[in-house]
């Protein structure tokens, strides 16, 4: 997903963000939020559920010409979810979002982003395949920062994916939440960094 050079670009705009802030930023990047492994078997029953009704009324073949097309059915599908891409056109949006909110939120657990001394952690979590990027303030943070704001930082970097921008768009995100961290969480005589400023890319 990203290079060593591209994780150290973005890695520096972390150091950079940090040091006018109390803030602690951490940065995961996911290929993506889930493997959906329930997802053609779902379909493959859908299919093999409505596959006999038409061959019934209109052909005249028996029960085991029907079963054996019922098979064939089923191990079509279960092929065709094998390959990924197709896999995830298969998953409703809602069920894509909320499969990367609930890796945003592992993530944040994971992270120890509720450990630091002023409750100032940032997490920003990207998952590439399901086109969904989040940030979740700790508890200094979320009260301080409006949603309008995160939500500005998240469109430009979602956007900066759909034209394959990564790099650019990870360390403008980045950028955007030191500045708002700057404002609401300056940064504090003493101040010591906390979390790991190291890109995780899952």
């Amino acid at each position: 997903m990203l290079s060593e050079e591209e994780r150290l670009r973005v890695e520096a705009a972390i150091r950079e963000a940090e040091q006018r802030t109390a803030g602690e930023i951490v940065v995961v990047v996911a290929r993506q939020a889930s493997g959906y492994r329930a997802i053609p078997f779902l379909y493959a029953l859908v299919a093999v559920l409505a596959a006999p009704w038409p061959l019934i009324l209109w052909t005249e073949l028996g029960p085991v010409r029907i079963f054996s097309v019922q098979l064939g059915i089923a191990i079509l599908v279960l092929a065709l979810g094998a390959w990924m891409p197709l896999r995830l056109r298969l998953v409703p949006g809602p069920i894509r979002r909320a499969r990367a909110r609930e890796a945003a939120q592992h993530e944040w657990l994971a992270r120890g982003m509720a450990d630091t001394r002023g409750r100032t952690g940032v997490l920003l979590f990207v998952s590439a395949a399901e086109h969904h990027a989040e940030v979740i303030g700790d508890l200094a943070i979320s009260g301080r920062v409006g949603e309008a704001e995160w939500r500005g930082i998240i469109e430009r970097l979602i956007a900066a994916f759909a034209r394959n921008a990564r790099t650019q768009g990870l360390v403008e995100a980045v950028q955007g939440i030191g500045v708002l961290l700057a404002r609401h969480a300056p940064v504090e005589e003493r101040d010591a960094d906390e979390l790991p400023n190291r890109v995780v890319l899952l």
